[in-house]
């Protein structure tokens, strides 16, 4: 979770887009990022691949209003409604965008080309039927906010009990690092979305980053397969948490708009 998931940056702006917060321009450029092309395939009515702006208007005129997230995980379809064939793609991909109006999702497929330190990335989002249902496990902003400020005290009392570096001053470095990254780059989340939504995410991003700097700063005092294995059991339910989070977040625009 160090990075925005694309499912999000294309929820986020797309709802914007389709609220009339931000232009169609605008909206591909905060989506596509720092990626070379972004393209969707499948849309119904298109026989072939066809560029973001032109299929954000085709969903519009499709019926679509809103546009959620899911972020699955095996044995968690988080966010996701069916049908088995979508959700098996969501869950190879670890997200999905599911259209709010129209029986639609996006599922993206990512390319990548070039030497290291200068590789060009293409994603193109497969758009399939999906089955118009609530999303499964997306907590509300209020339970994902009560349920973050319970695992940020949790993940840092495991690792801090575990004697990993990451509950200390190497973890608060790492989420300085984060932040200052997030600044350059704008908004978290994008125009129209409630002021809870952005604080929802900026603790789950937080949530993550804490998560990510212990599986990937050494071992600390956690030298065994033994030790190792509790750590990454203390961290599961934390990990958990902040993903239906960052989805309560992503979502927010379409769910205060169903009020």
């Amino acid at each position: 979770m160090l990075s925005e998931p694309r499912s999000g940056r294309l929820a986020a702006w797309g709802n914007a887009l389709l609220a009339g917060f931000v232009s169609p321009d605008d909206a591909v450029v905060a989506v596509v990022g720092d990626d070379a092309v972004h393209r969707v395939e499948g849309l119904p009515g298109e026989t072939g691949p066809v560029g973001l702006t032109l299929a954000l208007g085709r969903l519009r005129g499709l019926g679509v209003t809103g546009l959620r997230v899911a972020l699955p995980a095996p044995g968690h379809p988080l966010g996701l409604s069916g049908p088995p064939e979508f959700n098996a793609r969501a869950l190879d991909a670890e997200e999905a965008v599911v259209c709010h109006g129209a029986a639609l999702g996006l599922v993206p497929e990512v390319f990548e080309a070039g030497p290291e330190g200068d590789v060009h990335v293409e994603v193109v989002w497969h758009c399939l039927a999906v089955r118009e249902a609530p999303p499964a496990d997306v907590p509300s902003l209020g339970e994902a906010e009560r349920e973050l400020a319970e695992a940020l005290r949790d993940a840092t009392n495991v690792l801090a009990r575990l004697d990993v570096a990451a509950s200390g001053p190497v973890a608060e470095a790492a989420i300085d690092a984060y932040r200052a990254r997030a600044e350059r780059g704008g908004e978290v989340l994008a125009p129209g979305y409630p002021p809870r939504a952005v604080r929802v995410l900026e603790l789950a991003q937080r949530v993550g980053v804490l998560i990510s700097v212990a599986y990937e700063n050494g071992h600390g005092g956690a030298v065994s397969a033994s030790e190792m294995a509790a750590r990454a059991e203390a961290l599961r339910p934390v990990e958990r948490t902040a993903r239906r989070a960052q989805v309560a977040a992503y979502n927010a625009f379409v769910e205060e708009r169903l009020r």
